[in-house]
């Protein structure tokens, strides 16, 4: 499937694209600066918060050496947007294929009745509701990064969706999880919707992640509105001990 231009698929004026290209960067150097730890070349989060590592640029040689002296020797690490041969002592751990796809204009957001906030009271259903479905990372204070919320029946989180990587004008939908009990009732789709509608409150524009091989949730997500971004690639590796 080939990349598609945001040019074809949002209607101007819209936020730069381009930001997306490598967001967790122009997170942590934008509306995250004040979770990044790291520096002008290599930036992470907390690692109570999100496992993401963020790299300015690959071309440039040191990069390599200054993710070691910000995760440390023997430490695993996600790299996205990486698809070349790690140096010699570095370990590959994993690797796979994902898709980023962006609102278009066809996207109709709109609240949710029945969705609520979730906070930090919460957060032990969240991570309950998380390990029950592997939407993907999400650690104790994941939910600091945006809006969350929830859906509950019988005082039972069964519905979660919300707000993680915030590059400049762009915010990503994620940890969208519905308990296997309650799927095929729309609850997801009601969840990001409701998502993205306060997303457009504040005028930014909502962006998806998701694994290429996930060919159910990208259909849905091109039937509310989403288009096909960009694909890319992603690794886990281990640091030379």
């Amino acid at each position: 499937m080939p990349d598609i231009s945001p040019a074809t698929i949002l209607d101007a004026p819209y936020a730069d694209a381009t930001v997306l290209d490598n967001a967790p960067w122009h997170a942590l150097t934008g509306p995250h600066a004040s979770f990044a730890i790291g520096n002008d070349l290599v930036r992470r989060y907390p690692s109570d918060v999100a496992p993401f590592v963020a790299v300015r640029t690959w071309d440039d040689p040191d990069v390599w050496d200054a993710l070691i002296e910000l995760v440390g020797p023997g430490a695993e690490l996600g790299l996205s947007g990486y698809d070349g041969d790690v140096p010699e002592g570095w370990e590959v751990i994993g690797a796979g294929a994902g898709v980023q796809l962006v609102q278009t204009d066809a996207l109709e957001p709109r609240p949710d009745p029945e969705a609520v906030l979730l906070g930090a009271d919460d957060v032990p259903d969240m991570l309950a509701i998380v390990e029950r479905n592997q939407p993907g990372p999400f650690r104790p204070r994941t939910h600091e990064l945006g809006r969350y919320i929830g859906i509950r029946r019988d005082g039972r989180l069964i519905a979660m969706a919300g707000e993680r990587l915030h590059p400049e004008g762009w915010t990503e939908i994620s940890a969208v999880a519905v308990d296997a009990d309650h799927r095929r009732q729309g609850l997801a789709s009601r969840l990001v919707l409701d998502i993205a509608f306060h997303i457009q409150q504040r005028g930014d524009r909502a962006l998806l992640h998701a694994a290429a091989t996930n060919v159910g949730a990208i259909a849905a997500y091109e039937r509310l509105g989403f288009a096909l971004r960009r694909h890319n690639r992603f690794a886990a590796v281990r640091t030379p001990g």
